[in-house]
């Protein structure tokens, strides 16, 4: 039973990995929007408002955490989960992002199984999680 599709943004720089994962989203099931730098990708959530976000950490323009921190503080925004996805791998960053709002931290790379997990568990509002070390 599904009661409509599921929207995912996807914001990552790498136009390689922004294509895999849209692909993986896509495979599971999600209508999918991307942006390729942090400050589009304000303007794309604020629009969409999505149902989770799939955000990378080092980007051009603004990080990831600076996009998690705007939309902590819009309370139009402050709601929708963040996965993060990132090449930060040291315990203080994955701490860093989760006390920045993530309710996951996954480091790159990635299967399908753990990103598909981590944005099912973030939509339906499973408790924050790291993976790998287990650093929460």
């Amino acid at each position: 039973m599904t009661f409509g599709q599921k929207t995912v943004v996807i914001v990552e720089d790498d136009p390689d990995t922004a294509e895999m994962f849209i692909e993986m989203m896509h495979l599971a099931g999600y209508q999918v929007y991307n942006s390729y730098a942090g400050a589009p990708a304000i303007a794309l959530i604020a629009n969409k408002k999505p149902d989770a976000v799939i955000l990378d950490i080092m980007m051009p323009d603004l990080s990831g955490l600076e996009v998690m921190k705007y939309m902590q503080r819009d309370p139009s925004l402050a709601d929708i989960p963040v996965v993060v996805v990132s090449a930060k791998t040291l315990p203080t960053d994955i701490q860093a992002g989760l006390r920045a709002g993530a309710v996951s931290y996954l480091t790159k790379p990635v299967t399908f199984s753990d990103l598909k997990q981590a944005v099912y568990d973030a939509i339906q509002g499973a408790a924050p999680k790291a993976n790998q070390d287990g650093e929460v």
